[in-house]
């Protein structure tokens, strides 16, 4: 899926003029060590070159760090789509407080807060009308597949901090800028996400291990 190919429709600023085609801001080419600063200023001035490197560069990450929340790849996929177009829309706000890829990455979690909280609603609603969802499990163990389960029961707040400090090499400081949560509480989301992980892994290793000896 290529990100970028979505913005084509989204290309001004609000309150602000198209930039013509073929304009130096559009047409500008980026040389290969181009920074994060130098290609935001570029894409706030409406060069699309200049985003679109941002969303090559920084793509992998957003979606990774989705696809540990969500657990599903699909819709990972669609909010990523949104945090850069929601990205494009704002980009004029990032001051370069913290990395861009914090910046990202929280614009990405208010957007899996708003996913959450809208499937929440929607199983309230089924729940109301006696349509309960099927969750039935076909018996085929998978590490992966335990992986994301044990993320999966984790607290909101935790799994993210898990998913950006062990999953996309976040530093503490950078998760705690992207969650807008206070250094020490990363630190300690880290700590017993990753304690509550080995847990729940090892007492699925340990329940094959049972299930192939009887």
């Amino acid at each position: 899926m290529a990100i970028s190919m979505i913005l084509d429709g989204a290309l001004t600023w609000p309150g602000r003029p198209r930039t013509a085609t073929g304009t130096s801001a559009q047409s500008a080419a980026f040389p290969a060590a181009s920074s994060d600063a130098d290609l935001v200023a570029a894409a706030v001035q409406g060069s699309k070159p200049a985003f679109d490197r941002i969303v090559g560069q920084h793509q992998q990450a957003v979606r990774s760090f989705l696809r540990r929340l969500c657990g599903n790849a699909a819709e990972a996929d669609d909010l990523a789509q949104e945090t850069f177009v929601a990205a494009w829309s704002g980009l004029w706000r990032f001051k370069g407080g913290s990395s861009l890829r914090s910046w990202l990455c929280a614009i990405a979690w208010r957007k899996h807060q708003d996913w959450a909280r809208s499937r929440r609603r929607s199983a309230r609603r089924e729940a109301e009308a006696g349509e309960g969802l099927d969750h039935a499990d076909d018996g085929r163990p998978d590490t992966r597949l335990d992986l994301t389960a044990a993320l999966a029961s984790l607290p909101a707040d935790q799994r993210a901090a898990v998913a950006l400090c062990l999953g996309a090499d976040f530093s503490h400081a950078e998760a705690a800028a992207a969650l807008d949560l206070p250094l020490g509480t990363i630190k300690s989301h880290v700590t017993r996400g990753r304690e509550k992980l080995a847990a729940l892994l090892a007492d699925k290793t340990d329940g094959g291990r049972h299930d192939g000896r009887a």
